[in-house]
């Protein structure tokens, strides 16, 4: 019996190593490693717009940051979404603090253009006793088109920044914890008081429909017992108004005007020689 070259030895156990390998990868026993859910929580931050940090609507954001950094997220929103952001900073001590801080949330769409709130606290100044401080942005629904000179929001990817934009300087660089949730309605989302509650206009009790057989009550209503507006005496210098007075007196005017003008340039003379 003629031996087996060595070279195809490791060709055969290569072999035999898929031949086990392929039942356990047939019957599904090799699962892919699991997505990231919404629920995860994010522990980053980018410190610009090139840099934001990716955060799902339903998806919290913690982390340790110092004031004065400027941090930046970034979440996509779809046609009918309405997204409202909630930011809770967790404040240094106050014996290490100089004075009261103002923080900010804004908003940015893929164009870096500033997006409007139309309810929540965007902008709010911290005592110095304060230990946390609570920011709320609600944006606009976000529109399937738009013309292409307005400045509603349309679907993609939206940007938002955290910062302080004022605080004494000795405090810059003392740390603080930060806390971001980003959740988006679908539908119409009415803003913070927005409920309609008394009419724009009064009612003007219009009349009621009555039936065939009905026989009308002899009452008198609201509209006929409402006083009317006094007639003005009919005539025909009643129907002239100061507007047409003006307008006939102009174009006596401009006729005068215009026969005095024909004159003078078509027998110059003669005026001359009147004059003379």
């Amino acid at each position: 019996m003629r031996a087996m070259p060595l070279a195809a030895v490791p060709a055969a156990g290569v072999v035999l190593l898929l031949s086990a390998a392929g039942p356990a990868a047939a019957d599904g026993s090799a699962s892919p490693s699991p997505s990231p859910s919404a629920s995860s929580t994010v522990t980053t931050a980018g410190t610009s717009f090139l840099t934001a940090t990716t955060v799902r609507p339903g998806q919290s954001a913690k982390l340790s940051a110092s004031t004065g950094d400027y941090l930046y997220w970034s979440f996509a929103a779809a046609a009918g979404q309405t997204d409202r952001v909630e930011v809770t900073i967790t404040l240094p001590p106050a014996a290490s603090r100089h004075g009261n801080a103002t923080w900010t949330v804004e908003a940015f769409d893929g164009l870096r253009r500033r997006q409007a709130c139309t309810a929540g606290a965007q902008t709010v100044t911290a005592a110095t006793g304060d230990t946390t401080v609570s920011l709320g942005c609600t944006l606009r629904q976000v529109r399937s088109w738009a013309e292409s000179w307005s400045g509603d929001p349309l679907p993609g990817t939206y940007y938002l920044r955290l910062s302080a934009t004022d605080l004494p300087e000795p405090d810059l660089g003392l740390p603080i914890q930060t806390d971001l949730r980003i959740t988006a309605q679908n539908g119409d989302a009415q803003p913070d008081g927005a409920t309609l509650k008394a009419p724009l206009s009064p009612p003007v009790n219009p009349g009621a429909t009555l039936a065939p057989d009905a026989v009308p009550s002899s009452a008198p209503s609201a509209a006929a017992s409402a006083p009317r507006p006094v007639e003005r005496a009919k005539g025909w210098f009643s129907s002239l108004s100061t507007r047409w007075l003006w307008t006939t007196a102009g174009g006596v005017l401009a006729a005068v005007a215009g026969v005095a003008g024909y004159s003078l340039t078509r027998h110059p003379r003669r005026w001359f020689s009147t004059a003379r």
